[in-house]
C-alpha cells in the first residue's frame, strides 16, 4: 500500500489545532467510570479540567444496540473478576454501565463551564444524533468500531472532524474506514493508535506503528492508552503523537471495569504535565549552544592557563602550558599553535592566556 493522504495534515477540535507542530491534545477518558452516578460523573469534569487536559470523554452507548444477548463474555471480564456473579452477561454487565442518555445536556453544560471541551464516543447512530444536540466538537469512533463503516459515515456526514482508534485494525481495515470516511466528505480526520487490552502490556504495544500511521495515511496521529502509569504516553509523544487518551477515574478501588487500569486524579495530573515536559524536551533539530548554557559555556569549558609565570621574550613551551577552567582563553585546540611563540609581556602565574600575549 502506498502513502495516500486522507485528510488535513492538522485538524481543528474546539478550536485546537492538532498535528504535527501543535501541542498535544489531550482527551480525559472518563468513559463508564462514572458508574451510573451523575454527581461522580461531574467530578470526573472537574478532574479533568483541574489536570490539564484538553477534552473529557464519555461514551454513548445501549446495551441494546451494542450487543447481541447470546455474546459470549470475553475472557478479561473472568479473570479481572469485573462481572456481578458467575451468570452475569457481557450484555447485562453493559446495560449497568451505560450513561444515561438524559445526562448529555448536564455534562456538556458542565465541561463548557469547567472550560474543557466535552466529547462522547457514539456507538451507533442514535448516539450521534443526540451528540450533534450537545454540539460536540469531535467525534471518536472506537477501535471495535473500525469495522462499522455505517456508523463512521453517519458520523462523517456531521462535518465534524473523526478521531478514529486502531485497535486490533490492519491496514487494510483502516484504509477501508478511511476510504469510508472520505466517501461520506469527511477531510479532518486524525487516527489514534491503540492496542486493545486492559490493562495492556508494553511489549505489545508497537509505539512505532504510530510514525507507521503517519506516515502511510499523511493524517495526524495520536495514541489510546490502556496501560498503567506515564511511560508509554510520554514516548508516544516523543514519537509524534498528537493526541493522547487515558483513562482515569476517582479511584481504582471503585466498582467497575475500567477503574483498575486508570489514573487516579493526582496522577491525570502528572501525565498532562509529563506530556507538557516531553513536549518542551524535544525541542529543535538544530544542535546549539542555548542561552542558559551561555554562563557554563564561558566558565566551565577549558582553555589555555599559563602553568608558571612567563617572562616576557620567552620562546613557549608545553612547561608553560595549563588545561583550566575557565573556557574563554585561548582554546585547547590551539595548543600546538601556541607552541614556539613569544611571550610580548610579562605573564604570571595562572593568568588565562589571550592571543595579545604573544608574538
Amino acid at each position: 500500500m502506498s502513502a495516500r493522504s486522507y485528510g488535513r495534515p492538522v485538524i481543528e477540535v474546539g478550536g485546537r489545532q492538532i498535528g504535527p507542530g501543535h501541542p498535544c491534545y489531550v482527551i480525559a477518558e472518563a468513559g463508564a467510570n462514572h458508574n451510573r452516578d451523575l454527581k461522580i460523573a461531574k467530578e470526573l469534569i472537574d478532574v479533568a479540567a483541574e489536570s490539564g487536559a484538553d477534552a473529557v470523554k464519555f461514551q454513548t452507548y445501549t446495551a441494546e444496540g451494542l450487543y447481541s444477548r447470546k455474546t459470549p463474555n470475553p475472557s478479561y471480564l473472568k479473570k479481572k473478576e469485573l462481572l456481578k456473579s458467575d451468570t452475569e452477561t457481557v450484555w447485562e454487565l453493559i446495560k449497568r454501565v451505560e450513561i444515561p442518555w438524559e445526562w448529555h445536556d448536564d455534562l456538556a453544560a458542565h465541561s463548557k463551564a469547567a472550560g474543557i471541551d466535552f466529547l462522547s464516543t457514539p456507538f451507533e447512530e442514535a448516539a450521534v444524533d443526540l451528540l450533534e444536540t450537545v454540539g460536540v466538537p469531535a467525534y471518536k469512533i472506537a477501535s471495535y468500531e473500525i469495522t462499522h463503516l455505517p456508523l463512521i459515515q453517519y458520523a462523517a456526514r456531521t462535518g465534524k472532524p473523526l478521531l478514529m482508534s486502531t485497535g486490533m485494525a490492519s491496514l487494510a481495515d483502516i484504509e477501508r474506514a478511511l476510504d469510508a470516511a472520505n466517501a461520506a466528505g469527511a477531510d479532518q480526520i486524525a487516527l489514534m493508535h491503540c492496542a486493545s487490552s486492559y490493562p495492556a502490556p508494553f511489549d505489545i504495544l508497537n509505539l512505532r506503528a504510530i510514525q507507521t500511521l503517519a506516515q502511510a495515511f499523511q493524517v495526524p496521529v495520536g495514541y489510546s492508552d490502556h496501560t498503567t502509569g506515564l511511560t508509554a504516553d510520554v514516548v508516544s509523544v516523543a514519537l509524534g503523537a498528537c493526541m493522547i487518551e487515558k483513562h482515569y477515574t476517582l479511584s481504582r478501588g471503585m466498582e467497575g471495569p475500567d477503574h483498575g487500569f486508570a489514573l487516579e486524579p493526582g496522577e491525570l495530573k502528572d501525565m498532562v504535565q509529563a506530556i507538557r515536559d516531553t513536549e518542551a524536551s524535544l525541542g529543535s533539530p538544530i544542535k546549539r549552544v542555548t542561552p542558559e548554557e551561555g554562563d557554563l559555556y564561558r566558565l566551565a569549558r577549558r582553555s589555555l592557563v599559563a602553568a608558571r609565570a612567563i617572562p616576557a621574550g620567552h620562546k613557549i613551551t608545553e612547561d608553560d602550558i595549563a588545561i583550566k577552567r575557565p573556557g574563554y582563553g585561548i582554546p585547547v585546540y590551539d595548543r600546538e599553535t601556541l607552541l614556539g611563540r613569544v611571550a610580548a609581556i610579562d605573564i604570571e602565574d595562572d593568568e588565562i592566556l589571550q592571543w595579545p600575549m604573544f608574538q
